[in-house]
């Protein structure tokens, strides 16, 4: 099969189990990562979760976390080339959500009265 013609290559558990699974997130996903959208050449959808980090990213194309993870695919490869657009839709687990500084309390109680 050519290069050109490849839409999908799915990493397995098992090679007798379920082929088919769930194509899109049904709520917001708790995997840390960019949860995206590819959009394919044909129009079919697919949801993911990638690594919120550019050195991961190879330039042949992405390689995303299905929408169910306990499912049978476990990763799943998608060629540029076989992309119409993919889109950004949120960062789940930013490292900057949790470097906020507090405040330091003050020792009193301010008296209303």
């Amino acid at each position: 099969m050519p290069y050109s013609e490849v839409k999908s290559v799915s990493f397995v558990k098992d090679f007798d189990g379920e082929t088919e699974s769930r194509r899109v997130f049904l709520a917001r996903p708790k995997l840390e990562g960019l949860w995206v959208r590819m959009v394919f050449t044909d129009g079919e959808v697919l949801d993911g979760i990638m690594p919120n980090n550019l050195l991961n990213w190879d330039f042949a194309g992405f390689t995303v976390t299905p929408p169910e993870p306990d499912g049978n695919n476990q990763r799943i490869f998608v060629p540029r080339q076989a992309l119409r657009s993919i889109q950004v839709l949120g960062v789940v687990g930013s490292p900057l959500r949790g470097k906020r500084k507090k405040t330091p309390a003050t020792g009193e109680q301010p008296t209303l009265f």
